[in-house]
């Protein structure tokens, strides 16, 4: 049994992974560090996500103000391995045909210390709606040296049960809870003005 269960939900985490936006065939990140550094501070904008839809709008000023949007393209999801690709996306797990999105929309955006966030939102997957929570890290902020434009990065941790969201095939004995590492990030596409100088 333990052999069958750690196959079935490997297939299970990695579309999870991929769904969120883990580059394929590369381990999940690790978890964020014990504290991030005090001097990362990116700049107030809408930002542009990586690889998946999305925006995040970020106020340096007052991170409660912050939100952010994502579309996972369930329909897209790749493994890289296409029995396993039909397979997730067949009716019995995210039912890709019938659902090819998941969605990610923020309520609430705190500020958790130094570089890091709560962001409080609710999920959408096969049109089931469920509150989650995001324990966010900054990685980093700054030009991106090849685009030229100002960049945020980021990495995000969540635990979540599959049965909430209609996916639970072979639940209990497959796990029901999964934790999924996400790691993402994004360009400015637009900014505030520039303050005028005091005289």
């Amino acid at each position: 049994m333990k052999r069958i269960a750690g196959r079935l939900l490997l297939p299970l985490v990695i579309a999870l992974a991929v769904a969120a936006g883990s580059p394929p065939g590369q381990a999940a990140p690790a978890a964020p560090a014990a504290s991030a550094p005090a001097t990362i501070r990116p700049a107030s904008g809408t930002y542009a996500l990586d690889i998946r839809t999305g925006t995040l709008v970020y106020d340096a000023a007052d991170v409660t103000r912050s939100s952010v949007q994502v579309v996972l393209p369930i329909a897209r999801l790749e493994t890289f391995v296409g029995e396993l690709n039909e397979r997730l996306k067949s009716s019995g797990f995210f039912d890709a045909g019938a659902f090819p999105d998941a969605v990610f929309k923020s309520t609430r955006v705190v500020a958790a210390g130094p570089g890091r966030l709560t962001v409080t939102g609710n999920l959408t997957i096969k049109n089931i709606t469920r509150p989650v929570v995001l324990a966010v890290t900054l990685n980093g902020a700054g030009e991106h040296p090849m685009l030229k434009k100002q960049a945020i990065g980021f990495s995000a941790t969540t635990t979540l049960k599959r049965t909430d969201f209609g996916i639970g095939a072979y639940a209990p004995a497959v796990s029901d809870e999964v934790r999924l590492r996400i790691t993402t990030e994004g360009t400015l596409v637009d900014a505030p003005p520039a303050a005028k100088p005091q005289e």
